[in-house]
């Protein structure tokens, strides 16, 4: 029965159900630490996986398949996707613990605050914050991954015409998580200061 609800769903739906399965995939091969080019995988996973919520949000609404399953469970597969990243990378030191907890409280504050809209029977929808939000957060995470396997990476001509290339990505990286740890604050700020009729206490 359940293969089938899955065979019969569309398309969109389908997208967002191998995007989460790809998370287990994507934590088996950061873990394990003498894999080869477990990371470089491990990279092409995380990367598949954030091409998979483009692709499912488009045909959703292309298609006009948007479905309450999709509206719930394509958020929760971008928080876990996130998620599992930054846990991964703050396992390996590559960025420090508070990052990530910025960004992950904000994660739970927003959706504690659809869900308590939702008891409203008012629906929040995404913000153009909240998709910059998302797309530094993807880059932001996709170079620290790279960081962590430089070693394992060959930059080509990067190598050839900078002198410290490692540098180089180290501030990259920097910089791009610098925008996305704004960008969280600001998406989560501009959710609540929006919705703030939803949390008055007289309701």
């Amino acid at each position: 029965m359940i293969w089938w609800e899955l065979y019969v769903m569309n398309l969109a739906n389908k997208l967002t159900i191998l995007r989460m399965l790809l998370i287990p995939f994507f934590l088996i091969f950061m873990a394990i630490k003498d894999m080869p080019y477990g990371k470089i995988i491990a990279i092409a996973i995380f990367i598949l996986a954030s091409i998979t919520d483009k692709l499912d949000g488009y045909i959703a609404r292309s298609r006009n398949q948007v479905t309450r399953f999709g509206k719930f469970m394509d958020p929760l597969a971008d928080k876990l996707l996130v998620t599992a990243a930054l846990i991964s990378l703050v396992e390996y030191h590559i960025i420090p613990t508070w990052v990530a907890m910025i960004i992950i409280a904000r994660e739970f504050a927003v959706t504690g605050l659809r869900a308590v809209a939702a008891a409203e029977g008012i629906v929040i929808a995404a913000s153009p914050w909240g998709k910059a939000k998302t797309v530094t957060q993807i880059v932001a995470i996709i170079l620290a991954l790279i960081n962590l396997d430089y070693n394992h990476i060959s930059f080509g001509l990067l190598r050839s015409f900078l002198y410290h290339p490692h540098r180089i990505l180290n501030l990259a990286t920097d910089i791009a998580m610098a925008i996305a740890i704004i960008m969280t604050l600001i998406s989560g700020i501009d959710y609540f200061v929006k919705n703030k009729e939803v949390l008055k206490p007289d309701k």
